[in-house]
């Protein structure tokens, strides 16, 4: 049975489709695949061995271009990293750019980015002057909780 040009279409389009249903991102590239399949049936003849294996190269070659492109991060790697882990954070040792009392906003800067920020606004328990050292107690939502270094 050979397939013709609008069966792969109505099968990119299903699967395209599907992909609402799937929450992984994943039935799309085997939809656009079906599509690419079909468009190109409608410039040359294939048999079906050749249109099923053009199918499966298809979908495997954008399964890949979206995992090493897309997937690899580096789009993320400008944003800041609040709410990850923080046990790298915890210890970090910065200097007070601007004073704090007991509970109110100061802020700190780091010698190298600390998730992805060098400079941080942070919360003590006791008084802290611009200028001295700090060390990272706590991670407390958006703020850095420090104590005397």
């Amino acid at each position: 049975m050979d397939f013709e040009w609008w069966h792969w279409i109505v099968l990119g389009i299903a699967l395209v489709i599907a992909e609402l249903a799937v929450p992984a991102f994943f039935v799309i590239w085997f939809g656009l695949g079906a599509l690419l399949v079909g468009l190109l049936l409608l410039v040359a003849p294939l048999g079906a061995t050749a249109q099923i294996g053009l199918w499966i190269v298809a979908s495997v070659a954008m399964v890949g271009l979206w995992f090493r492109v897309f997937k690899s991060g580096e789009y993320l790697r400008s944003r800041t990293r609040v709410g990850q882990s923080d046990g790298d954070t915890i210890g970090e040792i910065g200097l007070m750019t601007k004073p704090t009392e007991a509970f109110a906003r100061g802020k700190v800067r780091f010698q190298k980015p600390v998730l992805g920020a060098e400079e941080w606004e942070c919360v003590a328990d006791a008084p802290i002057a611009m200028g001295e050292r700090v060390r990272v107690v706590a991670i407390e939502g958006s703020f850095l909780k420090v104590v005397k270094a």
